[in-house]
């Protein structure tokens, strides 16, 4: 039974990109988010990102005149010092002060800020997200870093990124929050429409811009994935099912000791049958490597952790020689001759060449949500697997 208050936020589904970002990297992680409101704990690097975009944007505000440098780097170390007295706990130490002061010296040469047609900084867009599928408009929000002009035909998005990695331009072509940016940009200022729009991304520890740009049928694909992924979240909200996906990003999550993939970690000494299960995971790392051989002791073991995961309602446990993760894969079984009728119309069976899953997946996610909607009708069963997976104690974040 669905209660009135998720009724509400099924039907009046406010979200942003980075809302969508989560739910893409880890149901989980948007639902304690988003739906649960479970607010995430700063990190350093999450504090110092901020900081650096506090200062560039500062750089571009003029008062009446532009900031100078030193004015900057000053409120750069005040807003610094103040995080740092504030957030105990949060490590910002010198060489963190020490790489924002230097980004922020090489931004500053590079973008002298007297040399640009800055419209606005930290604009906030809403666009409403309509399709027949969905019970009511999704309202799309974002807040865009920096919109420039350029010339009376060109203007240009520019997001400040303060990660390491330097992404593929053809990553930059398919990135998903460029195009709900465009999207957010034509809707605020319609006129837009005919221009033509760049999408830079700004990665500053690296001093490099990366631009892209979207044509109208990109901006169509953009919005059917948007819908797609709206009905996947509001399906999942009917079903309470938000899975936990363990990635690397899982080193910087603010919710690791109630997630089920690292709750065991932060919770052994309150674990019932804690010095049962370590010796049952010490035997089974101990099999998985290879120093003895026994097919049937080892089902044995994977039976016993299957129900202590069960009995936890956790998903990862940890030794001390390594850590056992469990996934859940819920797999769909579709009549291929009703899929060929589907797929086929629309130029894109060939594409399947033999049939796959996970290509099947990257065709659906652009798909007209009746489309999707037609192609989920043609599961006729659904297959789950549980599958453990042992990892050695090199792999565990420090914490």
């Amino acid at each position: 039974m669905i209660s009135a208050d998720l009724k509400d936020k099924i039907n009046h589904m406010r979200v942003s990109y980075s809302a969508l970002n989560d739910y893409k990297t880890c149901p989980l992680k948007f639902k304690y988010k988003n739906i649960d409101k479970i607010g995430e704990p700063e990190n350093a690097e999450r504090v110092f990102g901020n900081l650096v975009h506090d200062a560039a944007e500062f750089m571009f505000s003029p008062n009446p005149l532009y900031p100078t440098l030193d004015e900057i780097i000053n409120r750069f170390n005040k807003n610094f010092d103040e995080k740092k007295s504030k957030n105990g706990e949060i490590k910002l130490d010198d060489g963190l002060r020490e790489e924002g002061i230097r980004i922020i010296k090489n931004f500053y040469k590079k973008n002298p800020p007297w040399n640009y047609n800055v419209l606005d900084l930290e604009s906030r867009f809403e666009v409403a997200i309509e399709d027949n599928s969905l019970n009511e408009p999704c309202v799309l929000t974002g807040v865009i870093d920096r919109f420039d002009k350029l010339d009376e035909n060109t203007y240009e998005i520019i997001d400040y990124k303060t990660g390491k990695k330097l992404p593929s331009q053809d990553d930059i072509d398919r990135d998903l929050q460029m195009s709900i940016y465009n999207l957010g940009l034509i809707k605020r200022w319609p006129h837009l429409k005919e221009k033509k729009i760049k999408l830079s991304f700004y990665y500053l520890k690296h001093g490099e811009k990366i631009t892209t740009s979207r044509a109208e049928k990109d901006l169509e694909e953009t919005k059917n994935k948007i819908v797609n992924l709206i009905k996947d979240i509001k399906q999942k909200e009917r079903e309470n099912n938000f899975p936990a996906t363990p990635t690397i990003l899982c080193n910087w999550c603010g919710y690791q000791n109630i997630c089920p993939m690292w709750r065991h970690l932060y919770k052994k000494e309150e674990t019932p049958n804690e010095a049962e299960i370590q010796q049952i995971i010490g035997e089974y790392l101990s099999i998985k490597s290879g120093e003895t051989k026994s097919k049937l002791r080892i089902e044995e073991l994977k039976q016993k952790i299957h129900e202590f995961m069960d009995s936890q309602k956790i998903d990862r446990i940890f030794g001390e020689s390594g850590y056992i993760t469990r996934t859940i894969k819920s797999t769909p079984v579709y009549d291929p001759e009703k899929l060929r009728q589907i797929l086929e119309p629309l130029g894109k069976w060939s594409e399947l060449l033999e049939f796959d899953d996970s290509k099947l997946s990257e065709i659906m996610e652009f798909l007209p949500p009746q489309t999707k909607e037609d192609i989920n009708k043609a599961i006729v069963k659904t297959k789950e697997t549980k599958t453990l997976t042992a990892s050695n104690k090199k792999s565990i974040r420090e914490t």
